[in-house]
């Protein structure tokens, strides 16, 4: 990008919400500096990735926060750099400038991680670091070993030893012969045998139970009539109509 000329140092501390009377004198001569440097060198990536670098390793007092806005990173952006050396700050822009933006861990390096994976199956996440550092001298945290290994399906890698497929199976132990056994213990045998078939067969039906099973019978008589005897009624007084006594029906 090409180097800017129309904005003060007042406004790009302002754009940052950085108040330029809280600064100390140490302070505003390293900002201006680095206000110097990008007006001259401008707004690109590697510009702003080694003034980034500069600042927050320079031990300014500012907060991450602040350095942040004034370079237009986000506030991870810049915790992530505030621990790199100047080593991996150099090869992060020989990676984007021969058009690796995905890092360290080339695509190149997939066919041989999953072949590690196959062939030793029990491989922790720290061994396959110390494999990828062995073999091509490429170190990398464990985020983006699993962000390679998850973008090319080795995730979910198989556990399995490749000789695995091809064992066969293990013998079947052969059972003992059964040992010549004594006249008393084959017919013991027969008998045990013979009560086993005899629970296997089917049962017979079963007989009734015997008459001491069920409850006496009753002894209460015959049931009696309901009807009421018959009655001539109460002493016929004279005064009173003789009346007849009314018969009881022949069914009662």
């Amino acid at each position: 990008m090409a180097p800017t000329t129309d904005t003060t140092f007042t406004d790009w501390l302002d754009s940052a919400q950085v108040a330029e009377y809280r600064l100390t004198p140490a302070q505003r001569s390293i900002l201006e500096a680095a206000f110097q440097f990008r007006q001259r060198c401008g707004t690109d990536y590697y510009s702003t990735r080694l003034l980034s670098h500069f600042l927050l390793h320079s031990r300014t007092g500012l907060k991450v926060a602040v350095l942040a806005r004034l370079l237009g990173l986000s506030r991870s952006a810049a915790s992530a750099q505030q621990g790199l050396p100047s080593k991996a700050v150099v090869q992060a822009a020989h990676h984007r400038l021969a058009g690796r933006a995905h890092g360290k861990l080339l695509a190149r390096f997939a066919g041989p991680v999953a072949q590690f994976l196959w062939e030793h199956p029990q491989a922790s996440r720290y061994d396959l670091l110390d494999f990828l550092d062995h073999t091509w001298g490429v170190r990398v945290t464990r985020q983006a070993l699993h962000r390679f290994l998850k973008k090319y399906g080795l995730v979910q890698a198989c556990r399995r030893r490749p000789e695995a497929d091809f064992a066969s199976p293990p013998p079947v132990p052969s059972m003992p012969a059964p040992a010549a056994a004594s006249p008393a213990r084959a017919t013991a045998d027969r008998g045990v045998g013979a009560a086993a078939a005899d629970v296997a067969q089917p049962s017979l039906p079963v007989p009734p139970p015997a008459a001491e099973f069920f409850l006496p019978p009753p002894t209460t008589p015959a049931p009696s009539s309901s009807c009421p005897s018959r009655s001539t009624g109460w002493p016929r007084p004279k005064a009173v109509s003789p009346m007849t006594s009314a018969a009881c029906p022949a069914d009662c």
